[in-house]
């Protein structure tokens, strides 16, 4: 196929990244972003919290063929929570005694029962193998409140268990806390069957899976370890990695990493809640959807993602 043959065949490219990167160092954390504004610093020693704020930082400016996704903010949206909105008793925090999250952090930790006007808290982890702290604060873009949630610091995992208290001594409670694996290829299948219902409101076909560009949407996940862009890191074009066939057809992608995509609800979201991304996973040219994604906790960025849409 011709340059200009590609080139009339091949769907938009889309490129978004939330990404909050953190490097830990005992209980003192600096910024792994130059020139990212946070400013953490260790708090009393009977808490393992760390003050600073977590917000969305422009991380790469965005390249020729790509747009970066606006700021997720998916407060007041139903997301995945395990915290009860029946009343906790007098002392308490949690009506739960046990918890799982995943890897990636999925959720934020928060207290139960609709409680507010605690003040400053402390928290604490008993297996700093497991969760090694939290911020003082939380990942409001993903819908979470500051004010009675904090974001884990996850070092790998296993059980340990949290220990929050009100400084006032007014409340005190411990909940157990299990950190499972990441469930990879069931996440790659479930990022598909979200698309599908977001086609489905609006009343476009459902995408098959992309068995030919399967291996390609994870290669090309894998390489933004190395290089976000749609460029990859050999320098050829991102469509090199399953190309369009000589008779023609069409083909995308949609690229995101960091800690706003922590799980296939939030990553599908960001993609919605962006306009030209949207256009993608909602476009009448594509029939089939390759997902890759790569969790790596000793990387920048820790979660990426990837989408090949195709004809083929």
């Amino acid at each position: 196929m011709t340059s200009a043959m590609l080139k009339q065949t091949r769907w938009t490219i889309l490129l978004s990244l939330n990404a909050v990167a953190i490097v830990v160092a005992g209980i003192l954390i600096a910024s792994a972003i130059s020139g990212g504004g946070f400013e953490f610093k260790a708090v009393a020693e009977r808490s393992d919290e760390v003050e600073g704020d977590l917000e969305e930082t422009e991380i790469l400016t965005p390249v020729s063929d790509s747009q970066e996704a606006v700021v997720v903010n998916a407060e007041g949206k139903k997301l995945r929570s395990w915290v009860s909105t029946e009343p906790v008793a007098s002392g308490e925090l949690w009506n739960e005694e046990a918890i799982a999250i995943y890897q990636t952090a999925d959720i934020d930790i928060c207290v139960g029962g609709g409680l507010s006007g605690l003040g400053k808290m402390y928290w604490q982890s008993s297996n700093q193998n497991v969760i090694s702290g939290f911020y003082a604060t939380a990942r409001t873009w993903l819908g979470y409140s500051t004010e009675t949630c904090r974001y884990p610091i996850i070092k790998g995992t296993g059980t340990t268990t949290i220990t929050a208290g009100t400084y006032d001594g007014a409340r005190r409670d411990s909940i157990t806390v299990t950190v499972v694996e990441v469930p990879v290829e069931d996440w790659k299948r479930e990022v598909l069957e979200l698309v599908n219902k977001e086609r489905a409101k609006v009343g476009v076909e459902e995408l098959g899976w992309g068995t030919t560009c399967e291996v390609a949407a994870s290669i090309r996940a894998r390489e933004l370890m190395n290089l976000y862009s749609h460029t990859r890191p050999d320098g050829s074009s991102w469509e090199t990695a399953c190309p369009i066939p000589i008779e023609g057809g069409w083909s995308g992608e949609n690229l995101m990493a960091g800690n706003a995509a922590v799980s296939p609800e939030t990553v599908v979201e960001a993609w919605m809640n962006s306009p030209d991304h949207r256009k993608n996973i909602l476009s009448e040219n594509f029939t089939k959807l390759s997902v890759g994604f790569i969790f790596d906790p000793e990387s920048q960025y820790k979660t990426y993602w990837s989408q090949y849409f195709s004809t083929y």
